[in-house]
């Protein structure tokens, strides 16, 4: 399932935009250059005349396609098709101008690697590799063609044609070509998939720091209100009780008292969560077998009548990894993405956990369901307490799990879009192969 934050949507359409900028001074400079070279002395250029007209043509072209883009860029919300619909349109210019500049024996056969190199920065190493294949398939195609004399490239001299040079020759530089051009997207492809892991690890950082700082402003006062509502309210339940056992027994009354008990018991449990919210402790460290403890929650969910026979729950897990926590900790975090993710399933749907290694020894947790999805308007807020998009309940369960979270140094990342659903990633550091890792029994939360 794809999806992408708001911030990387920013991000992307900024490097769209400075893409744009560089197109657009590159082609202002080679019309200017070529102008400059057109009423300069014949004896001075470095190409004919012809090439250079057509050379001045391109320049025009690429300078007019260039405010195309900036148009359609305040125009579109699809970031990721325009960009690659511009650099393969890139290509395509670069070609002629590969091709009126001598084609085969041109020496601007390096500008299919600076088209390549930006498609990687902006579209990353999949786009990478896609306008490689595209720029190997038009040179070779250009190639061939005037190797059987189908075409005759511009500006080339009787001696630098193609057919001077041995066919061995030919294949040769086509084949350096296109090594080149596969190496540089591949290599390029790597840099710019670490630059966008680094960013997306930074921004995560940036947003968990934010929810840590509002929610430690919240905690100091819900800690003291938590603790004025407990004891009254404690009070009121005894009150209840002797009340109903004292009096002689009246229906109508015992209904009520009941009414009374059952609400207190339930505003009870929320001020336990409130408080657990509030002034979360540090439980008794243990080194925990991930999957071991998240196939004991899963199994316990599965079981609740709620979401019974309504939810896939599919678990992947790429090794044995091991963190240090304490089981009951891990067992409520789970629990409540799950719950979140099962309520914002309608009908029948999918949860997928997957545990992968991480470099620099961290660990990554992934819970992602093909739900409603969360706006980029309450994306923000879904960890303050109370707030929640569903119709019944207290808004707690991922406030609870950012403040345990907190405990134990893991960080938390949600990347949701309405209709596309939500993934929750967790990332912490590996703990070390245990001699004897403790069993985790889970509780339910």
């Amino acid at each position: 399932m794809a999806m992408r934050t708001s911030r990387q949507e920013h991000d992307l359409y900024r490097k769209i935009k400075w893409l744009i900028f560089f197109r657009s001074l590159f082609a202002a400079l080679l019309l200017g250059s070529v102008g400059l070279a057109m009423t300069g002395p014949q004896s001075s250029l470095f190409l004919a005349g012809e090439s250079l007209f057509y050379l001045f043509i391109l320049a025009v072209g690429l300078l007019v396609f260039s405010l195309v883009y900036s148009f359609v860029l305040v125009k579109t919300k699809r970031f990721a098709t325009f960009a690659y619909v511009q650099v393969a349109i890139d290509t395509g210019f670069v070609t002629l101008f590969i091709f009126v500049t001598g084609s085969f024996s041109s020496i601007f056969t390096f500008l299919y690697l600076v088209v390549i190199i930006y498609a990687t920065m902006v579209i990353y190493r999949r786009g990478g590799m896609i306008v490689a294949s595209i720029c190997v398939l038009q040179y070779g195609i250009m190639i061939n063609l005037e190797y059987y004399h189908l075409i005759k490239p511009i500006g080339v001299a009787a001696g630098e044609m193609i057919s001077s040079y041995s066919g061995a020759y030919v294949l040769f530089q086509l084949m350096i070509t296109i090594a080149a051009c596969y190496s540089v997207a591949f290599l390029s492809g790597f840099l710019s998939e670490q630059e966008k892991l680094a960013k997306q690890e930074l921004w995560a950082m940036e947003n968990q720091m934010k929810r840590v700082e509002r929610l430690a402003a919240v905690g100091e006062m819900a800690a003291g209100l938590t603790h004025e509502i407990k004891n009254p309210l404690a009070s009121l339940t005894g009150s209840i009780q002797m009340l109903r056992e004292s009096i002689a027994y009246d229906r109508g009354h015992d209904k009520l008292m009941q009414i009374v008990l059952r609400e207190a018991d339930r505003l009870s449990s929320l001020v336990t969560s409130f408080l657990m919210f509030s002034r979360p402790q540090a439980g008794k460290l243990q080194t925990v077998k991930i999957e071991h403890a998240i196939d004991q929650v899963v199994s316990l969910f599965r079981k609740d009548p709620v979401f019974q026979n309504r939810v896939d729950i599919r678990i992947s897990c790429d090794a044995t990894h091991y963190m240090q926590i304490d089981p009951e900790h891990l067992s409520q975090i789970i629990w409540n993405l799950l719950k979140n993710a099962a309520e914002a399933i309608s009908g029948r749907g999918i949860i997928d956990i997957s545990i992968v290694s991480e470099r620099k020894g961290y660990v990554r947790i992934t819970v992602e369901d093909n739900g409603a999805g969360i706006s980029a308007e309450n994306i923000e807020s879904i960890f303050d307490p109370f707030f929640s998009t569903k119709a019944r309940g207290t808004g707690l369960g991922l406030s609870i799990v950012q403040q345990i979270a907190g405990l134990y140094g893991i960080l938390i990342d949600i990347q949701s879009a309405p209709g596309q659903g939500t993934c929750v990633i967790l990332k912490f550091k590996r703990a070390p192969l245990p001699r004897n890792p403790y069993s985790v029994v889970p509780i339910k939360v």
